[in-house]
């Protein structure tokens, strides 16, 4: 069974649950450099198909923070010089 990739239009989409402490942490440290990002809540009502994409792409595990790309890449529990970096690919702007 195929699972479709969740539509986004950022660069940077988090995958998070408030409950998570390594969702909170990836958070606080992109906010404190001003990092743009996306935020889906995985706990909120109609997130299945979100769900099922993230067990998908985690070896059938529900982890979080799983991060989605704007070119269809992923990262799961990434450090947040590493979405930096990504982030800085994906819009060309150099460090």
């Amino acid at each position: 069974m195929s699972v479709e990739t969740p539509q986004t239009s950022a660069h940077v989409t988090i995958f998070a649950a408030d409950w998570c402490p390594f969702c909170n942490n990836l958070r606080k440290r992109l906010d404190r450099t001003e990092t743009p990002y996306d935020l889906v809540d995985v706990e909120a009502e109609g997130t299945e198909d979100i769900n099922e994409w993230i067990e998908s792409v985690n070896d059938g595990n529900r982890i979080v923070p799983t991060v989605l790309y704007s070119d269809g890449t992923h990262a799961t529990n990434p450090e947040a010089s590493a979405v930096r970096a990504k982030l800085r690919e994906l819009t060309g702007e150099s460090a």
